[in-house]
């Protein structure tokens, strides 16, 4: 059931995309509603594995990479879109690759090493997605050019969290605990 949810958002990410790519393509309404279906299978997934007994470390990755394709690839519809920088998007790929060598093979766990600061960037990456689609709403149509200033700027403030948890990854194997500081 667990990967069921998580199976959900990944073929919401595709569509998700090409709606933020072409603000025509799928109705703001609909399109905030596969967001929260997305959120909702993220927050429930894991949940479910636990209740069950089935969580395990291909579970954790699929859902992370789930994840991560997901809001990645509406991030990037958004910056084809000219709502938020291509930077950040850019970013995260790289934020997730090293999240997942440097669990795997720097540390040689057999699942993911969460940090605290990846692990809020990652919830908070859903965030500009939110306000960009807001901005589509009839309601939000008077306001789309303070959203999507909004937006901008939130997804201005993930960059520079996404280069600390990435800079806080990179030194983490030289302090003398070898944990992560944020």
């Amino acid at each position: 059931m667990a990967n069921f949810l998580t199976t959900i958002r990944l073929l919401l990410a595709l569509p998700v995309a090409l709606a933020f790519a072409n603000d025509r393509l799928i109705s703001a309404p609909i399109l905030i509603g596969m967001i929260v279906l997305a959120v909702l299978s993220d927050y429930f997934d894991g949940k479910v594995a636990r209740a069950n007994g089935t969580s395990s470390a291909k579970g954790q990755i699929f859902d992370h990479g789930t994840d991560f394709l997901f809001v990645t690839s509406g991030l990037i519809g958004c910056s084809i879109n000219g709502n938020i920088t291509p930077i950040l998007p850019a970013l995260i790929v790289i934020a997730f690759a090293q999240y997942v060598l440097d669990s795997y093979y720097l540390y040689r766990q057999k699942e993911l090493r969460m940090n605290y600061l990846g692990r809020w960037n990652g919830i908070l990456y859903f965030g500009p997605l939110f306000v960009v689609a807001f901005s589509r709403l009839e309601l939000g149509r008077d306001f789309s050019d303070l959203m999507e200033f909004v937006a901008s700027i939130f997804a201005w403030l993930l960059l520079i969290s996404t280069s600390l948890s990435i800079i806080d990854r990179t030194i983490a194997p030289f302090t003398k605990k070898q944990t992560t500081l944020l």
